[in-house]
C-alpha cells in the first residue's frame, strides 16, 4: 500500500525547485492570495521552527514578530500557491525543531548567522 501511494506521488505531483532550507534559517515565502477575481502576491518572512514530514506531505512552520505579537504559519511544500522562496540568512542551531524559541525575548531570540 505504501509504495503504490509513493509511487502516485512521484509520478502525478508536480515538485517545485526550492532553496535548501532547514530550522533556524530566515526565510521570505512569497505566496499568492486570491480575492474574488483578483490575485496579488503576498508575502511572509520569518525564522524556520521545523520542517516536518517527507514526500508530497512535508510543511515547514514559519515564525515572524508582528509588533509584540508571534504569529506562526505552516506551509506545505508543494502549496500551489507559493510561487517563490528566498533564504535571507542560514542561522545556526542545534535542533531541527526550535519550538524553545517561541519562549526567548529581546537578545536571546538571537540565532547566530552561518555563511553559505
Amino acid at each position: 500500500m505504501e509504495s503504490l501511494i509513493k509511487y502516485v506521488q512521484d509520478e502525478f505531483v508536480t515538485r517545485k525547485d526550492l532553496p535548501e532550507f532547514s530550522a533556524g534559517d530566515t526565510i521570505t515565502v512569497f505566496y499568492e492570495i486570491r480575492e474574488g477575481d483578483k490575485t496579488r502576491t503576498q508575502f511572509f518572512r520569518g525564522v524556520v521552527l521545523q520542517r516536518k514530514g517527507t514526500g508530497t506531505s512535508e510543511t515547514f512552520t514559519i515564525r515572524k514578530m508582528s509588533g509584540t505579537v508571534g504569529v506562526e504559519r505552516i506551509f506545505p511544500v508543494n502549496l500551489p500557491a507559493i510561487q517563490k522562496i528566498e533564504v535571507n540568512k542560514a542561522g545556526k542551531v542545534r535542533r531541527s525543531r526550535i519550538f524553545y524559541f517561541r519562549g526567548l525575548t529581546g537578545k536571546k531570540a538571537r540565532i547566530k548567522e552561518v555563511r553559505r
